[in-house]
């Protein structure tokens, strides 16, 4: 398990030096330039360095092992990191938009130089990289929170292209284009800080997709042996799956052949599923 620990703080810790790097760019250009959007997705790459940390610091505290008052362990942590980390990003979102509003309101539609938008252009082909290392990363160890970091990663490079193609226009006489393109950043802002707000309660209140569920008990029913599955339960864990089954056998097996059906599921859930903690209970047909 060390390895992928360590493997996942490489991830958390790349975006980070990436975002601390761009954002302070994106803010010293976008303010010398007078680019409100070059200046908005400096403040949204701010907010992803409180959410980078929030997954590296979520991870740490992760690995502490169970104790009295976590029989489970920690591996919650990093779901509550992520959550707090969306109610930053969704305070600076809104605060962007104000900020843009009010400039197009006053009609300050100042027209930035070609530096913040090759500043932009320079800034979405860096984060895209660091996207695709991080996507990578989590599909290979099963990480949701470094998944998670990678998708901000992708909308991070979007924004930025979107903060390209307003200074552009702005500069091809379309001045108003930049505060609608730092409007345009203030909105994935906040719909990612959704997205993860979401996601995160939905997993901290214990809630599991259907549909994967459903491909766990056609999993488990396929088990030779398994006569039903009459109850199934899952939940997700940190970056774990727990899964809790009630199955049906036949009522002539010894307790060591029951036993030995139930290992046969836990071995087909982990080889199909990647799912390591299933607590089995048998009943007898009737």
């Amino acid at each position: 398990m060390k390895w992928k620990i360590n493997e996942a703080d490489k991830g958390a810790v790349l975006s980070i030096a990436a975002y601390l790097f761009l954002s302070a760019l994106k803010l010293i250009v976008g303010n010398l330039s007078g680019s409100e959007a070059l200046t908005a997705d400096g403040l949204n790459n701010t907010t992803d360095i409180a959410a980078s940390l929030a997954v590296l610091i979520g991870l740490k505290i992760s690995r502490k092992p169970p104790d009295s008052d976590h029989r489970y362990g920690h591996s919650r942590a990093e779901t509550v990191a992520a959550l707090i980390a969306s109610l930053i990003m969704v305070a600076v979102g809104l605060q962007v938009m104000v900020e843009a509003i009010g400039k197009l309101r006053d009609g300050v539609t100042a027209s930035p130089n070609w530096i913040a938008a090759w500043t932009a252009l320079f800034a979405a082909a860096v984060i895209y990289a660091v996207y695709r290392y991080n996507i990578a990363l989590a599909r290979r160890l099963n990480s949701n929170a470094l998944r998670a970091a990678a998708q901000d990663n992708r909308s991070d490079a979007l924004v930025s292209i979107g903060a390209f193609v307003g200074i552009v226009g702005s500069r091809f006489g379309l001045p108003w284009l930049d505060p609608v393109a730092a409007i345009v950043v203030a909105v994935v802002i906040c719909k990612t800080a959704w997205d993860i707000f979401r996601d995160a309660t939905h997993s901290l209140t214990d809630g599991f997709d259907e549909r994967e569920l459903s491909r766990i008990r056609t999993t488990i029913q396929e088990t030779p042996g398994v006569l039903s599955v009459k109850d199934l339960k899952a939940r997700i864990h940190g970056n774990s799956t727990l899964v809790d089954v009630t199955l049906e056998v036949s009522r002539e097996l010894t307790v060591g052949e029951s036993h030995d059906i139930t290992e046969v599921v836990e071995r087909r859930l982990y080889d199909t599923h990647q799912i390591e903690h299933v607590h089995t209970h048998i009943e007898p047909d009737a």
